[in-house]
């Protein structure tokens, strides 16, 4: 599983913009203002080959009573508890105040393995006001600049490091022939009622696992002679042969099931359409490269108007799950849940199909007579054979030459053509283009 890892500090010391640094994008709202952030904000990192997840946090007071300040930390409190390591970020420049005594001394009563992070310190890494931070007994001061990204690289080593990650797979979970199944949405989309609903109308025999996640609960139940593992996403406790969801919504429990998952079930509340969250949800499913099927809860609940508008709303915030299967149900009253298990059969076998080369190469062969790709420039892209690369998400190497030319409208012509030969509904399909290199690229004529 990927390592979290938290930004916690007083407002204006430069999280977000840490936070951009370390996910490399601009996802975190930027600028010189305190009080920016509020909400936890989560993006995705990678270091030496390791990959994390970093949160970003607003300005934490651990004694705030009332107002906003109270709920930015209880928002911080729970991206604490989620993390593996905590970064502290104070500003070198504005030096140590009493609030950062306050945050460090809600931090070292916790025991996660916290790194101090001295922000702004662009030009002062040898400066002696760095000595006044040992002060809050948080050990070494790691001086950085997130706005130039000095310091950066030792940073996340230094936070890594207490970690003791694997360069193999060798802790990955073995097999077991379970189809590792993971449920996700939003809160009170109706996740643990749909769950209740399985167990209930298909007699399912169900037990307790170790968890999968940390505080986490999976349950390994049998439908039709095929074993499928539930792998919990929204805080599921088991009480007798009810689930009920816990107060707290993890985002990094779903983001860890969505990884560790064979098939994603995303469910969507029909009363509130598809929201910026869903949006998310569906992204990180699709750039993990799980298969997902779509099901549409409160289905009931609604009228015929409404349903149009629903579905306007998945065809243009969800295009690109174009190719999964869509549900429309009802978990209360038990409506349409029966026919979700077909298609995450037919989700799992798209994921893991075996596509031989001298199929895939006839249908390459067959899609470029049909239709070939546009000129550019002096070349025309041709290509010429293709071969599997790849399962869970299927991916499909063409080889050929002046590939780099090749619009993205072609692409998803070509992904269209091996989507329907192949049947493959539920599962993203990757395409990686191998152009030839040209033998008489590098001679001169004389």
């Amino acid at each position: 599983m990927k390592p979290v890892i938290a930004l916690v500090g007083r407002t204006n010391v430069g999280k977000s913009t840490l936070f951009n640094r370390l996910t490399r994008s601009r996802d975190a709202i930027v600028a010189d203002a305190p009080g920016l952030t509020r909400d936890r904000h989560y993006g995705a990192g990678q270091h030496a080959g390791h990959p994390y997840i970093v949160v970003d946090t607003g300005g934490f007071e651990p004694d705030a009573t009332s107002g906003i300040y109270r709920e930015m930390a209880r928002q911080t409190r729970q991206a604490i508890a989620e993390a593996d390591v905590i970064v502290f970020v104070v500003d070198v420049r504005a030096g140590l105040s009493a609030q950062d005594h306050d945050i460090a001394r809600y931090l070292r009563r916790l025991g996660t393995p916290c790194i101090l992070a001295g922000n702004k310190a662009e030009g002062m890494q040898e400066s002696a006001r760095l000595g006044e931070f040992y002060e809050l007994g948080l050990g070494e001061i790691h001086p950085v600049s997130a706005a130039h990204g000095q310091g950066i690289r030792s940073l996340v080593e230094a936070a890594l490091a207490p970690l003791q990650l694997a360069d193999t797979d060798e802790d990955a979970e073995p097999e077991t022939g379970a189809i590792r199944l993971a449920v996700a949405g939003r809160p009170n989309v109706g996740k643990s009622t749909l769950i209740n609903a399985w167990l209930g109308e298909e007699r399912l025999v169900a037990f307790d696992l170790p968890g999968t996640t940390r505080d986490a609960i999976s349950v390994t139940f049998e439908q039709r002679g095929q074993q499928f593992e539930l792998i919990d996403t929204a805080g599921l406790r088991r009480r007798g042969k009810v689930f009920e969801t816990i107060e707290k919504f993890s985002v990094v429990k779903t983001l860890r099931a969505i990884e560790s998952a064979h098939v994603v079930l995303l469910l969507l509340d029909a009363t509130q359409g598809v929201t910026d969250q869903d949006a998310h949800i569906a992204g990180y499913i699709l750039e993990s490269g799980r298969a997902v099927v779509v099901a549409v809860n409160k289905w009931d609940a609604i009228d015929e108007y409404q349903r149009q508008q629903v579905q306007r709303s998945i065809e243009n915030r969800l295009p690109f799950l174009k190719f999964a299967a869509m549900h429309f149900i009802s978990a209360t009253k038990r409506q349409g849940i029966g026919g979700l298990w077909a298609s995450i059969r037919q989700a799992h076998r798209a994921a893991n199909c075996k596509m031989p080369t001298p199929v895939l190469t006839r249908v390459l062969q067959e899609s470029v007579q049909f239709q070939g790709p546009k000129r550019s420039g002096m070349s025309r892209p041709k290509p010429r054979y293709a071969h599997q690369g790849g399962m869970n998400p299927p991916v499909i190497v063409i080889h050929g030459n002046a590939l780099e030319h090749l619009t993205d409208a072609y692409k998803r012509f070509l992904e269209g053509r091996f989507r329907k030969e192949f049947d493959l509904v539920g599962t993203p399909l990757r395409l990686e283009l191998k152009t030839s290199k040209n033998p008489y690229a590098d001679k001169t004529g004389s």
